[in-house]
């Protein structure tokens, strides 16, 4: 019978280890979810590994040889039990593929579904920790809160990669 395992791999080497591992006849799994980047004044939508320096990959210890995959480039160890590797529950791979199917996971747009005058909390620069009203998101970069400062509301523009939902 097929189980799912898991396989430790190096840093930032996932794609390496499942090209490797494929490539030896393994099914692997590696899910990923989806983020907004900001670069030199760039933004775009990248895909990272869910899990860093973790995959999945499917055997059955009673038929398949496991140890080739300890010495697959990209891969530092599988998950084990003393010498023996150490199988996932049964259906986690099924709720973590649904997951990513259904972009459970995708941090794309941390103000998704956020109305105006929804509570939004600043996350970086002199005003971090407070928390604002939303007035306006229309412009793909930056966003316009209401702060409450001294008594008064001040109106603020900010990065939208600096706030989240309160």
């Amino acid at each position: 019978m097929t189980d799912w395992f898991v396989v430790y791999t190096q840093p930032n080497g996932e794609a390496r280890a499942l090209a490797n591992l494929r490539r030896q006849g393994y099914e692997t799994y590696l899910p990923r979810y989806r983020r907004r980047r900001s670069h030199a004044r760039k933004v775009d939508v990248v895909e990272r590994p869910l899990f860093p320096r973790y995959l999945f990959v499917a055997l059955d210890l009673v038929r398949a040889r496991w140890r080739p995959i300890l010495s697959t480039f990209g891969v530092c160890d599988l998950v084990r039990t003393g010498d023996t590797p150490q199988k996932l529950p049964d259906g986690v791979i099924d709720e973590i593929r649904a997951g990513e199917a259904a972009k459970t996971f995708d941090a794309v747009d941390p103000l998704a579904g956020a109305a105006p005058g929804a509570a939004v909390r600043i996350l970086a620069g002199p005003f971090a920790d407070l928390i604002g009203k939303l007035q306006a998101a229309a412009e793909p970069e930056r966003v316009t809160l209401l702060l409450d400062l001294l008594g008064r509301e001040v109106r603020l523009r900010l990065p939208r990669d600096s706030v989240a939902l309160a």
